[in-house]
């Protein structure tokens, strides 16, 4: 009894010098870092691996490095024309710099969060309802650059911006059809007027190569009439041409009679 009382103190020597062993080493995985502060101040960035802290005098607040994905919650946006529209995207990012993403920001998480709603909101709110349907790449950028240059002070990298969603309503969307079909009838239109020019054009230029040589005009009068013969009609209907029925008349009229030539005077 007397030496276990006399070895107690020992033991407990030990046993706190194995506990401040174990709590002053540290494993820190490759993805992560440790920012050091030692009595309240910053002392460094250790790891990955095996670290060594002095118990009660330093302490570490671990950084993840990977790329984290965040969710931007949907937004009400007001496009430039007037059009409201609920908006949401998410943000890929990473930290590069553990110090400032634990020194320069409360909670980086947080805060690029709350930065990446309230650059959403007013970058889609410069633009109109037809570029944000169909110029998405852009504004995903123009977002991205904006948030890198603003979280840039934080440690933080924003590598990605991808818009998610554009829900619009149905009374929009109902007019947005009606807009696509009227530009659709337009351009028929407008097609139709083209073809009528350029065959206008061509029967000109047809014209004008015919009536170079009055026998091709035959030769085409004629194959006219080939080719209305060729199909199975019991009734030909072909064009006769002015000219022809002119000619023909003119040939058919009688002469008209010359005045007789008054009689010599008797001398």
């Amino acid at each position: 009894m007397t030496v276990f009382a006399s070895a107690l103190p020992w033991l407990l020597i030990a046993a706190l010098a194995v506990g401040l062993a174990v709590a002053a080493v540290r494993v820190l995985r490759e993805y992560e870092r440790a920012v050091v502060f030692t009595l309240g101040r910053f002392s460094g960035v250790k790891g990955p691996g095996l670290i060594i802290l002095v118990p009660l005098v330093q302490q570490m607040v671990r950084v993840d490095l990977r790329t984290l994905v965040l969710d931007v919650p949907t937004q009400d946006v007001i496009s430039r024309d007037n059009v409201s529209v609920k908006v949401n995207a998410v943000v890929y990012f990473r930290v590069v710099d553990a110090d400032k993403a634990v020194i320069q920001v409360e909670n980086f998480m947080m805060a690029t969060s709350q930065l990446a709603q309230t650059t959403l909101r007013s970058v889609l709110g410069k633009h109109e309802l037809d570029e944000m349907l169909a110029e998405r790449d852009k504004l995903n950028r123009d977002i991205q650059v904006i948030l890198d240059s603003q979280t840039d002070a934080w440690g933080i990298k924003v590598a990605n911006v991808e818009i998610k969603h554009v829900d619009i309503d149905e009374s929009m969307i109902r007019a947005i059809a009606r807009q696509a079909e009227a530009e659709r009838y337009r351009r028929a239109r407008i097609i139709g007027a083209e073809a009528e020019q350029q065959a206008a054009e061509k029967l000109v230029e047809a014209g004008e190569m015919l009536a170079r040589t009055p026998q091709s005009m035959q030769l085409r009068f004629l194959s006219t009439l080939q080719d209305i013969a060729g199909e199975k009609n019991s009734t030909i209907v072909f064009p006769v041409p002015i000219d022809l029925i002119q000619s023909l008349t003119s040939r058919l009229a009688p002469a008209e009679e010359k005045p007789a030539a008054p009689p010599l005077p008797r001398v």
